[in-house]
């Protein structure tokens, strides 16, 4: 596991995770920059396959991104309020989208946290979390799962709550 300061747009890998709502359009925050950084055509096609239950991911193609695909993790309803549980079964469904699609370098941002509002620091235990239990369950099928947070304040939160949930796993942060 890596923990990045910058743009998950940069990464290098199959797939990034959009934070997504349950309609599936990407206007601001994480979905707005994937939406300048991938096409209008991700948006397009990301909002054909919505509506869909907040908790549970679908995957589209990348548009111009150099990846696999776009996992949108629907983390939160029209009300734009997330919760714990919603974000854990977000970060979960888009692992599970990751297997099925046969991504094994995938990227997350702080799902929740922006739009949602979600505090950083509960936000990366509830994910690190999720993460710690499928790459136990299910080893050897990701390589490499990257968290990218922007700014200084929001990556050093989103350590202190991720990093206790990672004993025992290999990892490592580069702010």
């Amino acid at each position: 596991m890596e923990f990045l300061q910058g743009d998950i747009c940069s990464f290098r890998g199959d797939a990034i995770v959009n934070a997504a709502n349950d309609h599936l359009w990407m206007g601001s925050g994480v979905a707005g920059a994937i939406r300048r950084a991938a096409g209008d055509q991700v948006d397009r096609e990301a909002r054909s396959k919505g509506p869909i239950q907040v908790g549970s991911a679908v995957v589209t193609s990348p548009g111009m991104l150099p990846l696999r695909g776009i996992v949108h993790a629907a983390v939160m309803g029209q009300d734009l309020v997330t919760r714990e549980d919603l974000i854990a079964s977000a970060t979960e469904a888009s692992l599970k989208a990751c297997l099925e699609n046969s991504f094994r370098r995938v990227a997350f941002p702080a799902l929740g946290t922006g739009v949602g509002g979600f505090p950083l620091r509960a936000c990366g235990a509830v994910m690190a979390g999720v993460v710690r239990r499928f790459v136990l369950d299910n080893p050897g099928a990701l390589e490499l799962v990257a968290f990218y947070l922007w700014g200084d304040g929001a990556f050093r939160e989103f350590c202190e709550g991720a990093l206790p949930e990672l004993r025992g796993l290999d990892h490592r942060a580069r702010g």
